[in-house]
């Protein structure tokens, strides 16, 4: 007797996943920040880039907009929250959207939320992760430093 000739579900390559997120808008009322493909060396065993890799291109991703506003040297300092909606795979193409939350007197904070396009379903987004940090303006001795306000007239 002979096996099957149907591939079943296992038998999938890992970025042919039929049960994934669901699709997703992107936000008009976040500012395109950076796109960045992850490769095979951001990956483990099964093919999923490890959470760490996208932490960190997360926090590159949230300065951006604070570094406008810092002009001048900045740090994270918290991570509010972070939550993994989705994995994310070799090959995907992530967009990370940020917006300000919140500007203090030393202190800035971001969201940012990461859509992913699959390699095979490009067009279509998946949101992937989302975050809240906030960073804080420092002077040259790493002291915070108030956040220049914009000049009005």
């Amino acid at each position: 007797m002979t096996a099957p000739t149907r591939p079943d579900s296992h038998m999938r390559p890992p970025n042919e996943n039929p049960v994934d997120a669901p699709e997703a808008r992107l936000p008009d009322d976040h500012a395109l920040v950076m796109k960045v493909m992850p490769m095979p060396a951001d990956a483990n065993a099964n093919g999923d880039i490890f959470g760490g890799w996208v932490m960190a291109q997360v926090d590159l991703a949230g300065s951006v907009l604070p570094a406008r506003h810092a002009q001048g040297r900045m740090a994270t300092v918290a991570v509010n929250q972070f939550i993994f909606k989705a994995p994310v795979r070799v090959g995907d193409i992530l967009s990370f959207y940020a917006k300000m939350e919140r500007i203090g007197r030393t202190s800035m904070t971001v969201n940012v939320g990461v859509y992913a396009e699959r390699f095979q379903n490009q067009g279509r987004y998946i949101k992937v992760t989302e975050a809240t940090l906030t960073y804080v303006a420092i002077d040259d001795q790493g002291r915070p430093r108030p956040v220049p306000q914009p000049r009005i007239g």
